[in-house]
């Protein structure tokens, strides 16, 4: 190869090179505005509070609430999912957990009704399982808010997802270990989903298991559906675990439910998420019909 051909070479070469940086430094920029967007939502306490009920399958009756924390519209989140998986990945998420862990539990107790203080239903608050284990927590932190809100630990339910996986599972059951002496109960979220939370299941051993949309979605006429769902609801009760299921959207995937002897349920169908934790309900048109042990709401077209 001549110099000239190897010059020509690294010439040709340039304008690749070029689009290379380019395509870099918009990636950083974009990070950067997305970053300014996530410390602009904590500075300025910009996050929307939702809580969605949580109901006995058997009576109807309302036995908690899951805190759903949404971000303002906007060009650099157009969804709640990329809004958390960025805040996830970067170095402020601890401090985004001890913001969210906050203004979840008060304004729970700002917003409940009168009287429901006095109550024993239970509050759901997302937690990366990463902040627990995180050496910059503070012991008893948590507490110290709970006393200032006078809300009982026994109350509050640490809600773990898969998707932000754990690592150690040994290490791990030992931190949970500690917040249960305290009192506070742990659940499993995106229970079905795949390999992670089954492993979830067996190292943690929650006092809930929250079963994953898409396994409830449309199980009334799934069959492989319905067959994992015997096998988790098997497991949960020789394991003294209580399942909730979530995404519950039709009649049908409640009533199916409803038989299967699934104990909670939580979805568009038993009550949309609220700027308040008000009570959720069975559908209007889904009559009572005696059942051994009480009463179970079946739909009118069965």
């Amino acid at each position: 190869m001549t110099k000239r051909m190897a010059i020509t070479q690294k010439l040709s070469a340039i304008p690749q090179y070029l689009q290379h940086i380019n395509g870099r430094l918009h990636n950083e920029v974009k990070e950067l505005r997305r970053l300014s967007a996530l410390l602009d939502i904590m500075n300025h306490g910009r996050l929307d509070t939702f809580f969605q009920p949580i109901l006995q399958l058997r009576s109807g009756l309302t036995m908690g609430h899951e805190v759903l924390n949404r971000p303002p519209n906007s060009t650099q989140f157009p969804t709640t999912e990329h809004f958390y998986e960025f805040a996830g990945r970067t170095d402020q998420m601890f401090r985004f957990e001890h913001y969210c862990r906050r203004i979840s539990l008060s304004r729970y107790m700002e917003r409940l009704p009168e009287g429901g203080a006095k109550t024993d239903t239970l509050v759901f608050i997302n937690v990366h399982p990463g902040v627990l284990n995180d050496v910059r927590h503070k012991s008893g932190e948590t507490l110290s808010l709970l006393q200032e809100l006078n809300l009982s630990p026994e109350r509050v339910v640490f809600e773990l997802t898969e998707r932000q996986a754990v690592q150690d599972y040994v290490g791990f059951e030992k931190v949970l270990s500690h917040y249960r002496e305290q009192g506070f109960r742990i659940a499993v979220d995106d229970a079905g989903s795949g390999y992670n939370s089954l492993k979830t299941l067996v190292y943690l051993k929650p006092e809930f298991i929250k079963l994953d949309k898409s396994l409830i979605r449309g199980i009334h006429g799934n069959r492989e559906q319905q067959e994992l769902l015997e096998l988790i609801s098997e497991y949960a009760y020789r394991s003294a675990t209580r399942v909730i299921a979530e995404g519950i959207e039709t009649e049908e995937e409640l009533l199916y439910l409803q038989m299967a002897g699934i104990e909670f349920g939580q979805g568009y169908a038993l009550g949309r998420p609220g700027h308040r934790p008000v009570r959720g309900a069975f559908p209007a048109d889904s009559p009572q019909v005696p059942v051994r042990g009480g009463y179970k709401h079946v739909s009118s077209d069965r």
